[in-house]
């Protein structure tokens, strides 16, 4: 029974083993989307500034179910600007299917923001963030966005994934 369980190990490494060592072979993956929101030039997401927003709550619109927060992280940049860092975890839906192995996928992602504008009242600010995404054998890269049904973002080769919104 050793030899067994031996021989079959040593066959999964073997197999693990011939994976292509081709640079060509590997998809890219560029998904990470910073998000930046000002207002009249005041970094809105800091929220130790008056007047900006005090949380922000991502939730995946197509999640599985109602309440599906996105995972996110809240950044600052080399000049001190806030800004959402978005890697993954709204749900992808394929849109469509082309010719060549390209696939064409959706999320749509709620956003919820908060300030304070006095001791006893909040304004809320509700906005929809869409990501299409385009997956081919060589890449899978956020393509567009739109914020509120407005076009943000067009995916630039070799940039970074940037979108700034003005409130």
């Amino acid at each position: 029974m050793k030899n067994v369980i031996f021989f079959l190990a040593v066959a999964l490494l073997s197999a693990a083993s011939c994976r292509s060592e081709n640079p060509d072979d590997i998809r890219r993956i560029d998904q990470v989307l910073n998000i930046y929101i000002d207002s009249l030039g005041q970094d809105m997401l800091d929220n130790t500034l008056p007047g900006s927003y005090i949380s922000v709550t991502m939730n995946d619109v197509d999640g599985l179910t109602d309440n599906a927060p996105v995972q996110y992280n809240l950044r600052k940049d080399e000049s001190n600007m806030s800004f959402i860092q978005y890697t993954a975890g709204a749900r992808r839906i394929l849109l469509e299917s082309l010719p060549g192995n390209k696939e064409i996928y959706r999320s749509r992602i709620a956003l919820n923001m908060r300030k304070q504008l006095n001791d006893s009242v909040q304004s809320v600010t509700n906005d929809t963030l869409v990501l299409n995404y385009t997956l081919t054998p060589q890449v899978f890269e956020i393509s567009t966005a739109l914020y509120n049904g407005v076009p943000v973002f067009t995916k630039t080769p070799g940039a970074a994934n940037v979108i700034k919104i003005n409130k």
